[in-house]
């Protein structure tokens, strides 16, 4: 029986959208930069698709792309061309450009002010993910876009990752970041607290900074006034 060498399937993939809000090339790339040293863990080589909705054909486009690739970003297409002659230059460069009519689905914007900012990255909304094994050493859990719990323990040098809230039930000694994508209202919830390290939208303290008196017990982290802060819950 003859086997044929491809097949074409369908499927479904989570991607960051990066929304481009600058035609300044240095700066787009510096914007993108400070994202990546906040939370090298997510967005170290992401796959990210572009939304250039707002930028026009004044731009230099292969120098942006260019730009974006030395980052360590790989550009997986472009969404939201609403100008004929970027959408030419950006296919000439060799990238796709994705219309409504594909199957991409991405959560809307809601900030009103995201002109005040170079770039945001955004990402479709999932139900909540919930882990019921032990999370091992060197062992990475992300939770895109969504809530992340924990039933069981998480080993030293272990990580979990969410654009949400955490919860973990069981005793948690690795590194736990919630708010992933920037959203300083996610919140930190665990039963037995050991962590490394404790981040909440790119805030976070060592384990060296957090008082004695919070480890073994159930405590809660957030972000409140511009402060990452802890309590525990009794």
């Amino acid at each position: 029986m003859q086997h044929t060498p491809i097949q074409f399937k369908g499927s479904c993939f989570t991607f960051f959208v990066l929304y481009l809000l600058s035609n300044e090339v240095n700066i787009v790339k510096t914007a993108i930069q400070k994202q990546i040293q906040k939370l090298p863990n997510l967005y170290t080589h992401a796959s990210v698709v572009l939304n250039v909705s707002l930028l026009s054909e004044k731009i230099d486009w292969i120098s942006m792309k260019q730009a974006i690739l030395s980052t360590g970003l790989y550009i997986v297409g472009v969404i939201e061309c609403k100008n004929n002659m970027l959408k030419k230059m950006i296919i000439q460069s060799g990238l796709p450009v994705f219309s409504k009519n594909n199957n991409y689905f991405f959560k809307k914007e809601k900030n009103t002010n995201i002109q005040h900012s170079s770039v945001k990255m955004l990402q479709f909304m999932n139900k909540t993910l919930i882990v019921n094994t032990p999370i091992r050493s060197g062992q990475t859990i992300y939770a895109k876009d969504r809530d992340l719990i924990v039933t069981s323990h998480v080993n030293s040098g272990a990580e979990l990752i969410s654009d949400g809230n955490i919860h973990i039930y069981g005793i948690m000694r690795g590194r736990v970041l919630a708010g992933a994508n920037g959203d300083t209202s996610r919140q930190i919830f665990c039963t037995n607290f050991f962590s490394e390290l404790i981040s909440i939208a790119g805030e976070y303290w060592l384990k060296d900074n957090i008082p004695l008196h919070y480890f073994g017990k159930m405590v809660n982290i957030f972000f409140n006034n511009g402060l990452l802060q802890i309590k525990l819950i009794d």
